[in-house]
């Protein structure tokens, strides 16, 4: 018997996502869309001298696990580099795909049970996709 799409973990995330307000001033703002369910992340960041994260703010309109994936971004992100981002992104997303391990990144293994269901996968992408993006551009505009 396969674990159930949406149990208490994912739901309790969801419901308790760090950093959930914008940023009054952020460096870089990135919102991303997943056209396949309509859920939106938005996230604004800032980076401090050695290009680290040092502030985040969320706006989500996500399914739970939209919601839920952005609440185990936002809970890790302080102090990542736009690099470690954006191979947590793409360990993200070829765990999705079946095309490599478990992402290192802190509590992904309560999505395992998604994996079959592909229509989800843009959903729980969305947060890693846009702080990537969002912390490359803050680093960049810095220069």
């Amino acid at each position: 018997m396969s674990a159930p799409l949406y149990n208490a973990e994912i739901l309790r995330l969801a419901a308790t996502i760090p950093h959930h307000e914008r940023l009054p001033e952020p460096m870089a703002t990135v919102e991303k869309r997943s056209p396949i369910c309509g859920s939106r992340v938005t996230i604004d960041v800032t980076v401090d001298g050695e290009g680290k994260v040092s502030a985040v703010g969320l706006l989500v309109r996500a399914c739970a696990l939209g919601q839920a994936s952005s609440s185990l971004l936002a809970a890790n992100i302080l102090g990542r580099t736009p690099a470690e981002l954006a191979a947590a992104r793409d360990a993200v997303t070829a765990w999705l795909a079946r095309e490599g391990d478990a992402p290192g990144w802190p509590g992904m293994d309560i999505f395992s049970p998604a994996l079959d269901y592909t229509a989800r996968h843009a959903s729980i992408r969305l947060a890693f996709e846009a702080a990537a993006e969002a912390a490359d551009t803050a680093v960049k505009a810095k220069v």
